[in-house]
């Protein structure tokens, strides 16, 4: 009896960590995003001066996993809500 009751009192902090259920709508959003870095390299470019330090330049290149992979962004949208939610896409993919 002390087992069974130790083993549930380890088993209860566990269920605190479930996953918070996604929305369909967040799910998409999120997945909007991942199948737009499948398109192609993704980034930023700056360029600037301040009175303090002088001139300034950067620039970000971002290449996702999946773009590399030559992974199309519609079987990766498609992919990345059905692990999110366990169910199709609530709307169709629209990459800008």
């Amino acid at each position: 009896m002390i087992r069974i009751v130790s083993l549930v009192s380890m088993l209860i902090p566990l269920t605190a960590c479930a996953a918070v259920p996604i929305t369909p709508e967040r799910a998409a959003e999120i997945c909007e995003e991942k199948a737009r870095a499948a398109q192609g390299p993704t980034g930023s470019a700056s360029v600037g001066a301040n009175s303090e330090t002088g001139a300034y330049s950067g620039l970000e290149i971002s290449l996702s996993s999946d773009f590399l992979a030559g992974r199309d962004p519609n079987d990766v949208y498609a992919e990345c809500i059905y692990d999110r939610t366990g169910a199709a896409p609530i709307r169709p993919l629209v990459l800008r």
